[in-house]
């Protein structure tokens, strides 16, 4: 595995990847704000940005009425207005950076990985794979999104890469459930540490989609109550406020308990990271900027928000 980048290193990474939200913030705050008394106007604009920058109303709101308690008729620079924005954002990132802990005690921890097809969810998949292997783990891998050739033979090339097993269908189409169940009684038999569930994504068909995935956790219950242990849903950031109406399907569908956003290229509409935490306050575990392992890293409220905004770490 590849040496990581030193933080500083991913934090210009960071910054390069939220570029387009960045512009958005600090154009528009160099625009309004320069030595301007905070007044409703000024707050009415402000506001108007963070929506328009993806934050959603929800979260918009929150910050512009944080501003009107502590700074509210005061003459302000666009540099204070971006240091206070990012703490305000900052305070609404922090209860939801949280890892994902890997619980040795339930061996094999289990993971089922979800989200529409397209989001990085095979990608990411692999990439975890990787960094646990480098920990010294024992990971298995299950493709379970049997419709989709591509799908698995992506798992079983990062497979052979890193030297952990992939549970595969015998032929496409074949049954997802039951290709989890046999993964995870094989996974038991082999003292695996981690196992990673692929499922499908095909959103434009929301009832079966939902049968589909309610059915591989029915059936992995089977085999142990617990399971899945983490139900992680992958987001792509590029998507805006329709990462907000992915997460509210998928919680339909089944117990969703974090977060990974990818694709945090310049093209990625990272304000609605923000959106995320506030109005649903699950954990983000990771962010992804590239195509390397090494490029899905913890999520860290202060760099993103400070990046966001356009701040040097």
């Amino acid at each position: 595995m590849e040496e990581p980048e030193a933080p500083r290193g991913f934090f210009a990474r960071l910054k390069a990847g939220l570029s387009r939200s960045t512009a958005k913030l600090t154009d528009a705050i160099g625009s309004v704000f320069t030595k301007r008394k905070l007044d409703d106007a000024a707050l009415e604009e402000l506001e108007e940005m963070l929506i328009t920058a993806d934050l959603g109303v929800a979260a918009s709101g929150r910050i512009v009425e944080s501003f009107r308690r502590t700074k509210f008729g005061r003459e302000v620079t666009d540099e204070e207005v971006k240091t206070a924005l990012a703490d305000e954002i900052s305070a609404i990132l922090a209860p939801v950076a949280k890892p994902l802990v890997i619980e040795p005690r339930r061996a094999p921890h289990v993971v089922l990985v979800v989200g529409v097809n397209g989001t990085g969810k095979t990608t990411t998949i692999a990439k975890l794979s990787e960094q646990y292997r480098a920990r010294g783990l024992k990971v298995w891998m299950v493709a379970g999104d049997t419709f989709r050739a591509a799908a698995v033979e992506q798992l079983q090339v990062w497979g052979e890469r890193t030297g952990a097993h992939v549970v595969a269908p015998a032929k496409m189409g074949a049954d997802a459930a039951g290709l989890a169940f046999d993964g995870l009684k094989g996974a038991k038999a082999a003292g695996v540490d981690v196992l990673l569930v692929d499922t499908a994504g095909r959103l434009h068909n929301k009832s079966a989609l939902m049968e589909e995935l309610r059915k591989v956790v029915r059936v992995l219950g089977r085999e142990d109550a617990s399971v899945p242990h983490s139900t992680l849903l992958v987001l792509d950031a590029t998507t805006g406020q329709n990462a907000v109406s992915q997460v509210r399907v998928f919680k339909e569908m089944v117990d969703v308990t974090g977060l990974v956003v990818t694709k945090l290229d310049g093209s990625a509409k990272g304000g609605v990271v923000v959106a995320l935490a506030q109005e649903f306050g699950l954990p983000v575990h990771a962010v992804g900027v590239g195509e390397k392992a090494a490029d899905l890293r913890p999520f860290e409220a202060r760099d993103f928000a400070r990046s966001l905004v356009g701040l040097e770490d």
